[in-house]
């Protein structure tokens, strides 16, 4: 590893256009991203189960997953000056570092306030790993093979995401061993990214932030951003305390789990498919009123038969994590080309602000309801979204096919910089296509 690691700039990605070479080239970053997503799914998990055992309330879990979130959004804020200044690979292995050791001491000091700043410093880390990695997949990709490239890695978050569930049955939740589970995987995250020969990109610059602007721009985008922020945290922080309290077992608990996030995978090609061909906004509105309605019906199956949580589960996952890519992909319509960093750090903000909200919220509705109150509060929030879609249809016209961006399919179920790789993406795409023109004059 040299002193300039994260600063030398790679050879253009055009040169090897094709899809297994670059998939080649970034496989060990994929591989330590698939780990790193196998110990987060296991951990945050295991938390909101352990939470329940020692006996913390609802609204003080809430507490703890929330500081996860708001770490997320200063890292996904602050986490690029660290990355500029010591590259890509030790930022990687820096954050993967802290993230194990925040792992052990959730068993060594059990109480919530020193459980709240071990989150908070977890989510930052972990915000700073998913723009290395997005980042880096973003550089070493072309306009040719960008699509595929980020599709498997979005295959690789959900994955790794619901397989984590299933360790939670490995050993039991109440004693140390998950947590060591967890630390060794994080660990072992950071082997493939040191061992690459791949060289790492330089580090994107930041643009100000302009969230006035950006309601002005696309008020739908800015607030389905949030009101995705606001679910999407929510389940992964309150699941657990939610099936705990229906009286799942450790089992029955990650198989629920594991079906939201595998069914997440579900719809993301085919509403990305459909929101390129007719208006994005009728297929946000579609989406979180379905949503809207799967949450319904996992409050109404608890009652009936708690058995049909999972199938309900999966339909509620193939809805709920496809809002976010559809709230990027319409914001980017009617971005100006000019403002696109601007844009995705504003979309960035508001998520990160609802993901830092909705477990609290979540929390209160849980308990004053019960553990339905999860979803009930979902289904408001989905409802609203749907309806705000509406009330945006009656007020302006769609852009035409010219404008429109291409969707985005990223991992909505996760915090991601998914809206950096939006506006990174352009960027780069401009960069090749000058290098392209340069190299035939």
């Amino acid at each position: 590893m040299t002193a300039t690691d994260g600063y030398t700039n790679p050879e253009p990605a055009v040169e090897s256009s094709s899809t297994l070479a670059t998939v080649r080239s970034v496989f060990s970053l994929l591989l330590s991203y698939g780990l790193l997503l196998l110990a987060n799914g296991l951990f945050g998990t295991l938390l909101g189960v352990r939470s329940q055992i020692e006996g913390f309330g609802t609204e003080v879990v809430g507490l703890i997953m929330a500081a996860y979130f708001l770490g997320l959004l200063q890292g996904a804020l602050r986490a690029t000056m660290i990355v500029a200044a010591v590259g890509h690979i030790r930022a990687f292995a820096a954050f993967a570092s802290v993230m194990s050791i925040t792992a052990l001491l959730h068993v060594v000091v059990v109480d919530p306030i020193v459980w709240c700043v071990l989150r908070f410093a977890s989510g930052f880390c972990m915000a700073g790993m998913i723009l290395v990695t997005e980042s880096w997949l973003n550089a070493r990709s072309t306009k040719r093979t960008r699509g595929k490239v980020m599709a498997l890695y979005m295959i690789t978050n959900y994955f790794s995401a619901g397989c984590g569930q299933f360790l939670l049955t490995v050993a039991d939740p109440g004693q140390f061993q998950l947590f060591s589970i967890a630390s060794i995987i994080f660990s072992l995250a950071l082997v493939p990214v040191l061992l690459t020969r791949s060289t790492a990109p330089k580090p994107p610059q930041r643009d100000p932030l302009n969230l006035r602007q950006l309601w002005r721009t696309s008020p739908l985008g800015l607030l389905g951003s949030f009101c995705a922020g606001l679910v999407n945290a929510s389940f992964y922080s309150l699941a657990p305390v939610f099936a705990f309290g229906l009286g799942l077992s450790i089992g029955g608990t990650s198989t629920f789990m594991a079906s939201v996030i595998f069914g997440g995978l579900l719809l993301q090609y085919p509403v990305g498919h459909l929101s390129d061909r007719i208006d994005r906004r009728v297929v946000l509105t579609m989406v979180a009123l379905a949503t809207s309605v799967a949450c319904v019906a996992i409050v109404l199956v608890t009652e009936w038969n708690p058995r049909w949580i999972y199938p309900a589960g999966a339909i509620y996952g193939a809805f709920s994590f496809t809002v976010y890519s559809l709230c990027i992909s319409h914001a980017n319509d009617f971005a100006p080309a000019d403002k696109l960093v601007q844009t995705a750090s504003g979309l960035l903000t508001a998520y990160g602000f609802g993901a830092f909200l909705g477990p609290i919220i979540a929390a209160f509705f849980m308990g004053r309801l019960g553990p339905e109150g999860l979803f009930v509060m979902s289904a408001l929030v989905s409802g609203f979204l749907g309806g705000f879609a509406i009330f945006r249809m009656r007020r302006r016209l769609s852009p035409s096919k010219e404008k429109r961006s291409r969707i985005i399919t990223m991992p909505g179920g996760q915090f991601t910089s998914g809206e950096m790789y939006a506006s990174m993406r352009n960027a780069m795409d401009r960069d090749l296509a000058s290098m392209s023109g340069a190299r035939r004059r």
